[in-house]
């Protein structure tokens, strides 16, 4: 009989890269690393650029000393293709589907999950998968599927801030932690104020790309997340900048 492989889901997050230091630390058994990149449009990725640049430059190449294969996946849809698609059916048909809802994103839906899901079938049945969920996300290691999938941080007791130590003392701690608690992509609808910021401040040319995307008319929906529209928290955050140059005069 074949025997398990065995794969870990990788965002390089703190959580997914510590699984896989503590499978090359302990000696458990791992036959690669898979990494899914959402892309925003055919050039330009939707990770936050300080996490792509990581990701390839620092993270990719230290796992592969490790011994480490890294897989990387991408859909044939971007983000851009599916926000200025069509909506296909119900009242809003033939408006521009626009932003994803919170909660069922359909980036999340055919950019990542699909593109995992149609490799996963391409694997041996009795392939095991790591997934990086710590000790102290209890609601988490509930919902893991019957013994199929593995946690690590849990088998070592790992919490998450253990996690984010472990990465850190083996250098490859992602530098968004400086500013997120959270990883996701940089359109993300469930991206904080401080994640949204640091993209308004870092990179302009990326907030100028969504704003020119708030501006396409006949849209299913205006808003960017649950209560606002993009070109809102533009708005809050030019403000900000005004009061603070008033303070500083």
């Amino acid at each position: 009989m074949e025997r398990s492989r065995f794969i870990a889901s990788c965002s390089f997050g703190k959580d997914s890269m510590a699984t896989v230091l503590l499978a090359k630390a302990h000696g458990e058994p791992l036959d690669e690393a898979v990494y899914c990149e959402v892309m925003f449009d055919k050039d330009i990725s939707g990770e936050v650029p300080e996490h792509r640049d990581f990701i390839y430059e620092t993270a990719i190449p230290a796992l592969e000393r490790m011994g480490v294969k890294v897989i990387v996946l991408r859909s044939l849809k971007t983000y851009v293709e599916l926000f200025t698609g069509r909506v296909t059916r119900g009242q809003r048909k033939g408006m521009v589907r626009s932003f994803p809802l919170c909660g069922k994103c359909y980036v999340q839906r055919d950019c990542k999950v699909r593109p995992i899901e149609r490799y996963r079938k391409t694997l041996p049945s009795n392939t095991v998968p790591y997934v990086g969920i710590a000790q102290d996300e209890q609601d988490r290691l509930l919902r893991l599927k019957g013994g199929s999938q593995i946690s690590l941080l849990e088998k070592y007791k790992f919490t998450e801030k253990d996690a984010w130590e472990f990465c850190r003392k083996a250098g490859l701690l992602s530098p968004v932690y400086a500013f997120t608690d959270r990883g996701g992509c940089w359109f993300c609808p469930n991206a904080k104020l401080p994640e949204l910021r640091h993209l308004y401040d870092h990179h302009p040319d990326l907030w100028a790309r969504m704003l020119e995307l708030q501006a396409i008319p006949g849209k299913a929906t205006e808003k960017f997340n649950r209560t606002q529209r993009f070109s809102d928290i533009d708005a809050i955050f030019r403000q900000e900048d005004q009061e603070s140059f008033r303070e500083a005069a």
